[in-house]
């Protein structure tokens, strides 16, 4: 991979995503920010967090540790860079996950990643070697990467595409082409070699269910009152202001005064 990035083609891949990731980031806010991936590229240097680290199994990372375990206490980042880090990874789920959670609620992701159809996405289906960097990866589609971030509770609430110049290993060509760059993004934006794609963790809130009113004893007119205690003891209480009548036995005792039934279940006098 190194390699490949020192070339004309990598510089310009790189330059294109530092300009895209030092703007974006300027803006976002918080305590703790991570890069997992490409660990020698400093994308969080215009990010103004108190606390930033690189994540990765390469030189030049803060913290040495595999993506898919991230050692990181759970809702404790404010954001998470995922820099080309799902399309060169056998278990890009299990990342999204590890990110859903580190971050906070309303924490941010950006990721960026190839665009399988692009120019750079039929110059990977043509590569005589598949071992080459970058066309060794597993390039995602944009609607699937847009499904796996709903999948795992994100929101995506930015994106741009970029690269729009052809993938060619001369750097003449690539200055010669330069200008593809300002129009791709007029006249055919989902061609872009690469995308871009900002989303914000959300978590499911508690919803306080109220009780049913109209199904509750009150509304039916009768109300169940505690055992009550003052020389004699009664269980099971109940005051109605139903109409009732007087039943043979004693089991009912009348108030009709006042118009109120006390039905005594047992009583000791």
């Amino acid at each position: 991979m190194q390699q490949w990035l020192e070339t004309s083609l990598g510089q310009y891949v790189l330059e294109q995503e530092q300009r895209y990731f030092d703007r974006v980031v300027t803006d976002i806010f918080g305590y703790n920010a991570t890069q997992i991936g490409f660990s020698g590229f400093d994308f969080l240097r215009n990010n103004r967090m108190s606390f930033k680290f690189a994540l990765g199994v390469r030189d030049g990372a803060s913290v040495y540790a595999h993506p898919h375990f991230l050692p990181i206490k759970s809702s404790s980042i404010d954001l998470v860079l995922l820099p080309h880090t799902l399309e060169f990874n056998s278990n890009p789920h299990q990342i999204l996950r590890e990110a859903h959670r580190v971050l906070i609620p309303e924490g941010k992701v950006i990721i960026s990643g190839f665009n399988p159809f692009s120019l750079w996405g039929m110059r990977q289906r043509m590569a005589k070697s598949k071992t080459d960097f970058p066309w060794c990866g597993r390039f995602i589609a944009l609607p699937r990467m847009q499904d796996w971030l709903e999948l795992h509770n994100f929101e995506i609430v930015a994106g741009q595409f970029g690269c729009y110049v052809p993938p060619c290993t001369r750097e003449k060509w690539l200055s010669r082409l330069r200008f593809m760059e300002a129009a791709g993004d007029r006249w055919w934006p989902i061609a872009g070699g690469v995308y871009f794609l900002q989303a914000v963790k959300h978590e499911c809130g508690l919803h306080v269910i109220t009780p049913r009113w109209e199904d509750s004893p009150a509304k039916r007119g009768t109300v169940v009152v505690p055992q009550i205690e003052r020389g004699h003891r009664m269980n099971n209480l109940e005051v109605s202001t139903v109409p009732w009548r007087e039943k043979a036995g004693g089991g009912l005792i009348e108030n009709r005064k006042y118009g109120v039934q006390y039905s005594v279940n047992n009583r000791d006098v």
